[in-house]
C-alpha cells in the first residue's frame, strides 16, 4: 500500500495515474476482489490521487530562455572541462538545453535508470525471482537453488522489506522429506557465469562496502550484518557459501558439509516422491520486480542493480554475467526505439568507470518511463529521491547558496565516483511545466562538497525558471 501510494503520488506529477485496483495492484500481488482481513478490520482504502498532474497548458520555457538561465552554471569551473546538458519539456518532447548531449558520459550511479527501465520492460513489473530448494543425486542432500534474489532473508530480521526467507525454505523442505533428516547442503548458482567483480571497478570496490561479489545466491545483498543501515555495509567474500551455511543450520545441517555444486535434473518419479533427485523440495519468490527496482533507485543499491541487469540478460536469452546484461540492456534500448548506440556500460550499477550513457539518452528514458503508452516503466519514478526530503538528495537543496529552489521540486538519481558527479530526473517549473534533466561530468577537479551544490545550482535554476 505504501508503495501504490507513492507510485499515485509521483506518477501523478509526470501524467500518470495509477490507483488500485489497475496495474499496480496487479504488479504487486494484490487481488482486487479480496475480502476484509483475518482479525474483521476494513481494508485500508485505495489511495486517491493526491496530487495534480502537470497542467498541459502550462508556458513552456523557451529554448532561449533556458539558456541564458543554465549557461553561467553548466560553465563554472566547479564541474570542470565537461559538462554534458540535456533538458527537455516531458509532455512534448521538445529539447530545451543541449550541450554535448549525445556523447557518451561517464554517468555513475544514474546507470541504475537505464537499468530500471530495461528491467521493466523486460520482464515486467510483476515478475519475481525464485529459490529452490531441490532433492541432490545423494540420499539425504539438500541444493538449494539461486535464481538470483539479492534480497533474500535468512529469517524475519532481514535487511529488506517483504522479502523472501530461508527459514520458510527451509521449513517447506522439513515438510516435503517427511521423516527423512537432510545431511548435507549445496549451493547451486550456475544461472549465473563469468566474474564476480565488474569490469572498470575501482580496486576498493569489492571490500570497501557499497559493492561486492555478485553471485546468483545471497542474503540481505551479502550483508553480514542486515542491521546496519543503508550505506556501505561490509559484504561477504563468498556470498553463496555464506548463504549456504544458513540454510544449514535452519536445517540442522553441519555448515561443514555446505560445498558447491548443480542440482541434479529432475526425473519422473514413481509416485512423486521428493527423494527422487532434481525433485523440488521448496520455493520462496522475491519481492516483485517494481519493489525491488524502487528499492535499486531510493537506496542506490549497487548489488540489487547488478541483479537486476542480470535479470535483462535472463529475459533476453543472455548469459547472466556483467558482458550478457550489459549487451541485454543495449538490446532492450533499441527495442523501445532508442538510440542504442548512445548507451555502452560494462554494469547495472554504474560503479564501472567504462559505462558510458549520452544525456539525452537518459531523458528520452525518463520520458518514455513517463508515457501512458507504457505503464509497465512507471515503477521508475517511486524510489527517485525527493530534493531536500528523501534518499541522496535529502541533505541536499537549500543549505547552499542558490538551491532552495529544488527542494521539494526536484525528483533525481544522482551518482558519484571519484571525478565524476551526475544527476537525471525530473522537475517543475515555478510556472507548473514538467521538465526532465540530465547533467553529467565526468572531469571534476575537486570533490563532492563544491561539484554537487553546482549541480543543485543547474536543476534549482529549472525550478525557478519562467524562462520565456
Amino acid at each position: 500500500m505504501v508503495l501504490a501510494a507513492v507510485l499515485v503520488l509521483v506518477l501523478a506529477s509526470v501524467g500518470v495515474f495509477i490507483a488500485r485496483p489497475g496495474p499496480v495492484a496487479g504488479w504487486l500481488g494484490d487481488d482486487a476482489g479480496s475480502a476484509p482481513n483475518a482479525a474483521g478490520a476494513t481494508a485500508d482504502p485505495a489511495p486517491g490521487d493526491v496530487l495534480a498532474g502537470p497542467d498541459p497548458n502550462a508556458p513552456m520555457p523557451s529554448p532561449d530562455g533556458v539558456r541564458a538561465a543554465l549557461d553561467p552554471l553548466v560553465g563554472t569551473a566547479a564541474l570542470g572541462p565537461r559538462v554534458n546538458v540535456s533538458v527537455a519539456d516531458v509532455i512534448s518532447g521538445q529539447t530545451l538545453f543541449a550541450k554535448g548531449a549525445d556523447n557518451g558520459t561517464v554517468p555513475a550511479s544514474v546507470t541504475k535508470l537505464a537499468t530500471a527501465v530495461t528491467v521493466l520492460a523486460a520482464r515486467g513489473p510483476g515478475h519475481r525471482i525464485p529459490t529452490r530448494a531441490v532433492a541432490g543425486a545423494k540420499p539425504g542432500e539438500v541444493v538449494i537453488v539461486g535464481g538470483g534474489d539479492p534480497t533474500l532473508a535468512i529469517d524475519k530480521k532481514g535487511y529488506y522489506t517483504g522479502a523472501a526467507r530461508l527459514d520458510d525454505l527451509a521449513a517447506q523442505v522439513r515438510t516435503a522429506l517427511g521423516g527423512t533428516a537432510p545431511t548435507s547442503v549445496t549451493v547451486d548458482g550456475s544461472v549465473y557465469s563469468g566474474p564476480v567483480y565488474g569490469p572498470g571497478w575501482d580496486d576498493d570496490i569489492p571490500t570497501g562496502g557499497s559493492g561486492g561479489a555478485i553471485t546468483a545466491l545471497m542474503t540481505d545483498g551479502a550483508r553480514k550484518d542486515p542491521s546496519v543501515g543503508p550505506g556501505a555495509a561490509l559484504r561477504f567474500t563468498d556470498p553463496d557459501l555464506a548463504a549456504g551455511r544458513s540454510f544449514a543450520r535452519l536445517l540442522g545441517v553441519p555448515t561443514e558439509t555446505v560445498k558447491r555444486g548443480t542440482a541434479p535434473v529432475a526425473a519422473q518419479a514413481a509416485g512423486g516422491a521428493t527423494s527422487a533427485p532434481g525433485a523440488e523440495l521448496g520455493v520462496v519468490q522475491s519481492p516483485p520486480l517494481i519493489r525491488l527496482v524502487d528499492v535499486m533507485i531510493s537506496e542506490s543499491d549497487n548489488l540489487v542493480a547488478e541483479a537486476l541487469a542480470r535479470q535483462v540478460a535472463l529475459a533476453r536469452n543472455q548469459p547472466a554475467s556483467f558482458d550478457g546484461g550489459a549487451a541485454a540492456m543495449d538490446a532492450e534500448v533499441a527495442e523501445l526505439g532508442l538510440p542504442a548506440d548512445e548507451i555502452t556500460v560494462s554494469d547495472g550499477s554504474g560503479l564501472s568507470r567504462r559505462n558510458r550513457i549520452s544525456p539525452s539518452l537518459l531523458t528520452d528514458l525518463i520520458r518514455l518511463a513517463a508515457s501512458p503508452d507504457h505503464p509497465e516503466l512507471a515503477g521508475v519514478f517511486g524510489g527517485l529521491p525527493v530534493g531536500g526530503w528523501s534518499g541522496t538528495l535529502g541533505e541536499r537543496y537549500g543549505t547552499a547558496a542558490g538551491t532552495a529552489a529544488g527542494a521539494g521540486s526536484v525528483r533525481a538519481k544522482t551518482g558519484t565516483l571519484t571525478g565524476v558527479h551526475s544527476i537525471a530526473g525530473l522537475v517543475t517549473t515555478a510556472d507548473g511545466r514538467l521538465l526532465t534533466f540530465a547533467v553529467l561530468t565526468d572531469k571534476v577537479p575537486g570533490g563532492k562538497e563544491t561539484a554537487q551544490p553546482a549541480l543543485d545550482r543547474i536543476t534549482s535554476a529549472l525550478a525557478t525558471c519562467g524562462c520565456g
